[in-house]
């Protein structure tokens, strides 16, 4: 059998230092792991959140040109129908 940990008492406030230290180590490698560790970082993010920005801009528009268009048809559509129906009716 082996033999159990010893026990270690750490205050409250060694303990609150440990955390902060893992805590900061931690977030560290996460943004290491996805490339934002250096000092270009902020000006990263910001890039990426203007794209997003334009993304969402850009596929407003393509929704509300694709609505447009549609409304355009049915009225076109409509129009035509409604001119060969007055056509036929006064030959």
């Amino acid at each position: 059998m082996s033999e159990p940990a010893p026990h270690v008492l750490v205050d409250i406030g060694e303990l609150e230092v440990l955390l902060d230290r893992a805590a900061e180590e931690g977030a560290r490698r996460a943004l290491a792991a996805i490339g934002l560790e250096d000092g270009h970082a902020a000006a990263d993010v910001r890039d990426l959140r203007e794209l997003l920005g334009s993304w969402r801009v850009a596929r407003r528009a393509v929704w509300q040109t694709v609505v447009r268009f549609l409304t355009t048809v049915l009225l076109a559509a409509l129009l035509a129908g409604l001119a060969l129906k007055t056509k036929l009716g006064l030959t």
